[in-house]
C-alpha cells in the first residue's frame, strides 16, 4: 500500500527491472530460482549483474569475478545471453508505449516515462498505470521491476532505487528539500569514484554541503558539472523525457582468465562480442558507421583502433570482419588481457539492411543468412544455431 499526498499529481517515472539478466535466467530455468546467480565472465572478468540472493552475500555489478566468487563460492555463473534479454526488453518497451509515447530508454532494463496527460486517455492517474505495468510485466513475462515516481527525472531515478526489489517509491515536490538534505552526493547519477573524490576534497559529502556553495564557485571549481550540481542539490532538473534521445554507442568487452597471444582465440572472442553488439543494435533498430576495436595489453596499456564503414550496419558479420581486420593490423606481437568491440555514429537502421556491397559480392548473402539465423534463434532459442568461429 502506498499513501502520499501527491501520489495522483506526479507524472515523471523511472522503471528499473530487478536484477534483469539474472531474472530472465531464473525465469527460463526454474531450477535456479533459489540459487545465487551471477551473470558475467571468467575469474578475471567482472560481474554484469547478480540476483538478490548473491547480492545479500555482497556481490555487486562491476565487481571483479574472482572477488564475487570469494564472497559467494556456490554461485551459478552464467555468460550473458544478450539476444534473450533483448527480446524481453522489446516486450517491456511495448508495454510502456501502451501507456505513453514519451519513453526514454537508458538501457535494456530501464527507462524514463512521462505520463503527463495520460489520465484522461486511460481513465486512471499515472501512479495506477505504473502499478498496472509492474503487474503486467510480472504476469506476462515473469519479470519484476521497481518504479520511482516524482516531478523530474533526477528524483524519479533516485526514487526507483529506494525500495528494490519490487519497489514503488514516491518523492513529492513538498518533501524534496527534506528528503535530499543529509543524503550523500553519491546519490547523484553520474557521480562516480573520481567525481566523489574531487567533491570530498572540497569538503562536499552531502547535499547540505553542496548547498553551501554559490553556483559561480561550483562552476569555477568543477566546470559545467558544477552548475548541474547546484541545481540538483535543490532537487531541480529541467531535462525532458526524450523518446528519441540518441544512443551514442554500443560496445561489449571481455577480460581473459589468462593473458593470451593466440590470434585464433582473439578472433573467436571478437565474433562473440560482435554478436552481442549486433544483438543490442538490432533490439533498438539502430545501425552504426564506425567500428572500434579495444585491446588491453598485459601491462594494462590500452589500444583502440577505429574504421568508418561505407554504409551503416547492425550486422554481426560486418562488425566482426571490420574488427578482425583492425586486429590483424595491430603492430607487434603482444600478450592481451582484454578485448572489446564497439559500434558508434548510430542512426536508424535502413529498411533494406543488409545492403549490397560492390567490393564484396558475398556480403548481402551473408547478411541474409544472418537474418535467417536471427529468426531461428528467436523461435527456438539462442543456442539453436551457432557459427563454428564462436567455438574458438
Amino acid at each position: 500500500m502506498i499513501v502520499h499526498d501527491e501520489l495522483f499529481e506526479l507524472s515523471i517515472a523511472h522503471m528499473d527491472c530487478d536484477a534483469f539478466y539474472a531474472s530472465v535466467e531464473k525465469r527460463d530455468d526454474p531450477g535456479l530460482r533459489d540459487r545465487p546467480v551471477i551473470i558475467g565472465g571468467g575469474r578475471r572478468g567482472v560481474v554484469s549483474t547478480a540476483c538478490y540472493i548473491a547480492r545479500i552475500r555482497g556481490v555487486r555489478s562491476a565487481m571483479p569475478m574472482f572477488r564475487a566468487l570469494q564472497l559467494c563460492p556456490d554461485a551459478v555463473v552464467l555468460k550473458p545471453r544478450m539476444e534473450a534479454y533483448a527480446q524481453v526488453s522489446r516486450r517491456i518497451r511495448a508495454m510502456m508505449l501502451d501507456l505513453t509515447p514519451d519513453v526514454e530508454p537508458l538501457s535494456l532494463d530501464e527507462a524514463f516515462m512521462d505520463l503527463t496527460g495520460t489520465a484522461r486517455l486511460h481513465g486512471a492517474p499515472p501512479a495506477v498505470l505504473l502499478a498496472r505495468l509492474l503487474r503486467r510485466m510480472r504476469n506476462e513475462l515473469g519479470i519484476t521491476g521497481s518504479v520511482g515516481l516524482s516531478h523530474n527525472k533526477f528524483l524519479a531515478k533516485v526514487a526507483s532505487d529506494l525500495d528494490k526489489p519490487q519497489g514503488f517509491s514516491v518523492i513529492g515536490r513538498a518533501e524534496t528539500d527534506t528528503f535530499l538534505r543529509d543524503r550523500p552526493v553519491s546519490l547523484i547519477w553520474g557521480v562516480g569514484a573520481a567525481t566523489r573524490a574531487a567533491l570530498e576534497a572540497a569538503g562536499i559529502r552531502s547535499f547540505t554541503d553542496l548547498r553551501r556553495w554559490d553556483r559561480t564557485d561550483l562552476i569555477a571549481r568543477f566546470g559545467a558539472m558544477g552548475g548541474r550540481l547546484w541545481y540538483l542539490a535543490r532537487g531541480q532538473d529541467s531535462r525532458r523525457v526524450q523518446a528519441d534521445a540518441p544512443v551514442k554507442s554500443i560496445s561489449n568487452e571481455t577480460t581473459f582468465a589468462e593473458d593470451t597471444t593466440d590470434i585464433d582465440r582473439l578472433e573467436g572472442h571478437l565474433w562473440r562480442l560482435s554478436e552481442n553488439v549486433a544483438d543490442r543494435a538490432k533490439a533498438r533498430d539502430l545501425a552504426g558507421r564506425v567500428v572500434t576495436l579495444k585491446l588491453k595489453r598485459a601491462d594494462h596499456t590500452i589500444l583502440t583502433r577505429r574504421r568508418s564503414l561505407r554504409e551503416p550496419t547492425q550486422m554481426a558479420d560486418t562488425i566482426w570482419r571490420t574488427a578482425q581486420h583492425l586486429l590483424v593490423q595491430v603492430e607487434g606481437a603482444a600478450s592481451y588481457r582484454l578485448i572489446g568491440v564497439g559500434l558508434s555514429d548510430l542512426g536508424p537502421a535502413a529498411p533494406d539492411d543488409p545492403p549490397g556491397d560492390l567490393l564484396d559480392p558475398h556480403a548481402r548473402a551473408r547478411g541474409l543468412a544472418e537474418r535467417a539465423t536471427d529468426d531461428i534463434r528467436h523461435r527456438y532459442g539462442p543456442d539453436a544455431i551457432v557459427k563454428g568461429r564462436s567455438l574458438r
